[in-house]
């Protein structure tokens, strides 16, 4: 069998030489590695012959095949640096490099404006005892809806329209889903914060958007009161925004909180004159509150006769159009570099 080998290994030398000789470039001598070398190459076909080969000149033919391996390796090695050398050297004779030209400015990267404020406002509730819980942005009817006391067919579905993908799972509508899972997780006493993006269908405006980032504290404990929301609100505001801030609380509806209440500060964009944001009346919606609903807590297996609490939802994008005197909320999803390099670190 070795002599019927041996002509084999003879012939495909001379053929990779032949063929070696017709490269000119390193593609062309990649689709002769392949050929030759390649695990459907003339090679690997020697290399399965061996099974046909006496077991006693097996060593010896599989020696002569290592060899015309190493042989095909060593051509094709030299003639790629080569051709790596002549191509570059071919480049650079097209290549012109005016060397009185000045130098091109390097910008430094920075963060996102939202996500810089996002870095604040976690460090600022984390100082102040808050942990922090990140969920799904993708989840369940349950989750982002039953649990948190939308009963289905309930009227207050219609206040947030919903991004569904299918009948029982959408887009957050909010970062409640996180509160609902910490409930099931934890027993009181519970301090997060939920920090996220959300998702609801709306008609993008300079105020809103079809998407945007939420950040939402929870505290449950015995006997957690009223005050004990006013003060943290309060605290937080004055530490984001380094100075006392006015605030306004009015009566509202919120399905997962009785009571409910709205959260507004005096504008600083028009510090209060009225201005596209502020929609002329020098109040800025920025937050969602109340008491947590004592459904909410059973369904999260809390027991309220026990236990009470509070949850604040704040809209991330308004809160950095205050801090930032910023008019639009579309600029932060624009990418627009002429916006961006605008802002330092807070």
């Amino acid at each position: 069998m070795r002599s019927s080998v041996q002509p084999l290994i003879n012939e495909i030398r001379q053929q990779f030489l032949h063929d070696l000789e017709q490269v000119q470039t390193t593609l062309e001598l990649e689709q002769l590695k392949v050929k030759f070398l390649g695990k459907k190459g003339s090679l690997q076909s020697l290399m399965k012959g061996l099974k046909d080969v006496e077991p006693d000149q097996r060593p010896l033919v599989g020696k002569f095949i290592n060899e015309l391996k190493e042989f095909m390796s060593n051509y094709c090695d030299e003639l790629e640096h080569q051709l790596i050398a002549k191509e570059e050297n071919a480049q650079l004779a097209h290549e012109t490099i005016d060397v009185t030209l000045p130098g091109r400015q390097r910008f430094v990267g920075r963060k996102h404006p939202l996500t810089q404020a996002m870095d604040q406002i976690i460090h600022i509730l984390s100082k102040m005892g808050f942990s922090v819980q990140y969920g799904p942005d993708i989840d369940t009817d349950y989750y982002n809806f039953e649990i948190l006391n939308f009963p289905p067919e309930h009227p207050a579905r219609d206040m947030q329209d919903t991004f569904y993908i299918s009948p029982h799972v959408l887009l957050r509508t909010h970062t409640s889903n996180i509160q609902a899972r910490a409930m099931e997780l934890n027993r009181p006493p519970i301090r997060i914060i939920a920090p996220g993006k959300v998702y609801r269908n709306e008609t993008i405006t300079a105020r809103s958007h079809v998407f945007f980032h939420q950040v939402e504290a929870v505290y449950i404990d015995q006997h957690v009161s009223f005050a004990d929301l006013f003060a943290t609100l309060d605290e937080f505001l004055k530490k984001l925004f380094k100075q006392t801030i006015e605030t306004r609380y009015r009566p509202s509806y919120f399905p997962f909180v009785e009571p409910g209440l709205e959260v507004d500060i005096s504008c600083l964009v028009c510090e209060g004159k009225g201005c596209q944001l502020c929609k002329h009346t020098g109040w800025v919606e920025v937050a969602g509150a109340g008491m947590i609903h004592p459904e909410v807590l059973k369904n999260g297996g809390i027991d309220p006769e026990h236990y009470s609490g509070f949850a604040w939802g704040m809209g991330l994008e308004r809160l950095v159009m205050m801090l930032r005197g910023i008019q639009d909320i579309r600029l932060f999803t624009e990418n627009d570099l002429r916006f961006l390099q605008q802002f330092t670190l807070l």
